[in-house]
């Protein structure tokens, strides 16, 4: 008998983004209490009844009484909808009080997966979790679902949350989940959450990504996997459904050279109609002279404001000082010898890439400024 269901992970509920203007943390912040609707949405139109969501559902241990509530008061509206919920390491089960009130304010169509042993998802169906006990288990937690026992013929379903490579700098090796845990088990399915972009390790083993992006790392949509298994041993099928409301991309373009059309670059940015929930990296590389890096620069500054965000990455854009240039600075005195001074610092190969970098922008800053007080 065939079993379908939505696969999720990260939503990260109450994310503070305190990194970001303060007008756009509130509507990211909303977003993401909104992917509760969004993902009863996806379910219910692919034909789907259960929702599991594999960690890091709450950003942190102590998510505030209003987002706490609110969420699980969005849960209940979906009553159709029944949602399966596991510890992962930003909620994880070392939250006592977390789980304490979530267990009591947690609606009827709500299942907490705080204890690694099976459970029956829906007849022939069996659920193994491997909740988070702490930030850094120290160990692979799917382990015991190898030997886990089931009923003959009933589809093996794993949920989990933790990498299987050391995504970090932490050392946590020891955490890290087998990547073939879903053979070793018998698995029909391995549910994972913790990388924040989409991930197949392998025919019945997937990340499913954040379904609301929060960074531009990943440069992924957000989305979520509706998964059916027809029975036992059968292939997965899988399919990513979007989910988000904002996305974050990376733009990178061939190096520019001196001449090049700002007009060109202009229009491979996402249309005004997008414009508003999207948050934009730029980034440049190429070699332009000043006037003409601060040509782009202003067209640039004409269209920022539409975007959700819009940053520019300069770092790999090289600038050449025609022969006029510093001339518009100034032709003689001090600011001459300091533009000189600058210029000749950002070309100095003795000097570090970051002494070169801050000595360009400066450079560029009193470029800019020269003309503006031409104009």
């Amino acid at each position: 008998m065939a079993f379908r269901f939505l696969h999720s992970a990260d939503l990260h509920i109450g994310k503070p983004f305190g990194n970001l203007p303060e007008d756009l943390r509130g509507r990211l912040r909303e977003a993401r209490h909104g992917l509760i609707a969004r993902l009863a949405e996806r379910a219910r139109s692919g034909g789907a009844g259960t929702i599991l969501l594999a960690g890091d559902s709450f950003d942190t241990e102590t998510p505030s009484p209003a987002i706490l509530r609110q969420a699980l008061a969005a849960i209940g509206q979906e009553a159709d909808i029944r949602w399966i919920i596991l510890p992962g390491n930003h909620d994880s089960l070392q939250a006592e009080e977390l789980w304490r009130r979530i267990g009591e304010a947690a609606p009827p169509n709500l299942h907490l997966a705080t204890s690694p042993h099976p459970f029956t998802l829906a007849p022939g169906v069996t659920l193994l979790p491997a909740p988070g006990t702490t930030r850094r288990p120290g160990r692979d937690l799917t382990e015991w679902m190898d030997g886990a026992e089931t009923p003959d013929g009933a589809l093996r379903i794993g949920l989990a949350h933790g990498p299987v490579l050391d995504f970090s700098e932490s050392g946590t090796a020891a955490s890290v989940i087998a990547p073939d845990r879903a053979r070793r088990a018998g698995l029909d399915y391995l549910a994972l959450g913790d990388w924040h972009g989409p991930m197949a390790l392998d025919l019945r083993t997937r990340y499913p990504g954040t379904p609301e992006p929060d960074r531009f790392k990943h440069d992924a949509p957000g989305t979520a996997l509706l998964v059916t298994i027809e029975g036992p041993g059968a292939p997965p099928e899988i399919t990513a459904v979007p989910t988000a409301q904002f996305s974050w991309t990376s733009i990178g373009f061939d190096p520019l050279l001196e001449g090049s059309d700002p007009d060109a670059l202009l229009s491979r940015l996402p249309q005004p109609a997008f414009r508003r929930t999207a948050l934009v990296r730029l980034v440049l590389s190429g070699h332009l002279s000043l006037g003409q890096r601060n040509g782009l620069v202003a067209a640039l500054d004409v269209v920022a404001p539409e975007f959700a965000l819009f940053e520019t990455d300069e770092t790999g854009l090289s600038i050449a000082c025609e022969p006029g240039d510093l001339d518009r600075i100034d032709r003689a005195g001090a600011l001459r010898e300091a533009a000189q001074t600058l210029l000749a610092e950002s070309e100095d190969p003795l000097l570090s890439l970051a002494e070169r970098e801050t000595s360009r922008a400066a450079l560029v800053r009193l470029f800019t400024l020269a003309e503006r007080a031409g104009a």
